[in-house]
């Protein structure tokens, strides 16, 4: 009766997991994203953050139709540093078939699809899994986890955003959460300090989850992953076992040998007509940033921003 016990609890630890990987493959959205490029050595993940998701929009006068305020690219090389290089959405960019504009454009105009394609054309690494978070699903996975603790020297009261912000660490649920991530026209770094709040977020929301008191508790795993999963729409042929490579890879790249950061910036206010202020990277010393990172030659350390930061 004890051998019989203790088969009867092996098994239900094992299909708990398995049964949950299961449930969870099956609840993500899939969307044909990829371009079909020749494959670039590495793993590539496309991230953005898009408020055009059902049940997840973000109501803003400013902008009619879908749009995404994140976009970053996640690099693991065949050897080197992971790099996590948050693209500026109003970056000054070619977009195949439609010529230069804003990098966010390219999500309004043809949505996951050119935006991948622009994506690659800028950085020359061929994207292997495209993942698109739903803004309103953020609100949910911060609250499934508990709230996580983030940190700015800002003093902020930004009616657009409703980030309401003075200096410190505070711990914070869902909506104020997204507030910090969404917020820019207070910064006075503009997109580059948006960045860097969006990727404080991940990395708040990451260490909750890797929480080993999450796998004792299989109620709120199931909740965590209804709140995650449901924010997700990802590349076909992208499961759940590439979502556990990128938190991984997430996770080195945020870590003392990874690289994080933007490519190098020389305006961010180029104004070239007819799109209003853009940021302008620049166009000397790009291509060989992303060569270098797609090589994992590009030293450890935080990266990008404007000349002298």
């Amino acid at each position: 009766m004890v051998l019989i016990g203790v088969a009867l609890l092996l098994v239900l630890m094992l299909a708990w997991p398995i049964g949950l990987l299961i449930w969870a493959n099956g609840k993500i959205d899939h969307i044909e994203a990829l371009s079909g490029a020749a494959d670039t050595p590495g793993t590539t993940y496309l991230l953005a953050g898009s408020d055009s998701r059902e049940g997840g929009v973000i109501e803003d006068p400013e902008t009619q139709g879908a749009r995404t305020d994140t976009i970053m690219v996640l690099h693991v090389p065949e050897s080197g540093p992971t790099a996590l290089i948050s693209l500026p959405r109003d970056a000054y960019v070619e977009i195949p078939g439609q010529g230069a504009s804003k990098l966010n454009a390219a999500f309004s105009w043809g949505g996951a699809p050119l935006l991948v394609q622009t994506v690659e054309q800028l950085t020359g690494l061929t994207v292997d899994h495209y993942v698109e978070v739903g803004f309103g699903g953020i609100e949910q996975l911060v609250d499934a986890v508990g709230g996580v603790e983030l940190c700015s020297d800002l003093t902020v009261d930004d009616a657009d955003s409703g980030m309401v912000w003075t200096p410190g660490c505070r711990e914070v649920g869902g909506v104020d959460a997204l507030a910090f991530a969404r917020m820019r026209k207070a910064d006075p770094a503009g997109d580059i300090g948006r960045a860097e709040r969006q990727q404080q977020l991940i990395a708040a929301l990451s260490g909750k989850v890797e929480n080993p008191a999450l796998v004792l508790k299989p109620g709120q795993q199931t909740a965590l992953l209804s709140a995650g999963t449901g924010a997700l729409t990802v590349s076909e042929g992208t499961g759940i076992l590439d979502l556990g490579s990128l938190a991984l890879a997430f996770r080195n790249a945020k870590g003392e040998g990874g690289i994080t950061g933007t490519p190098p910036i020389v305006d961010l206010d180029y104004r070239p007509g007819n799109v209003g202020s853009t940021v302008r990277l620049d166009p000397d010393q790009t291509p060989g940033f992303f060569a270098a990172i797609a090589a994992g030659t590009w030293p450890a350390g935080p990266t990008g921003g404007m000349p002298g930061g």
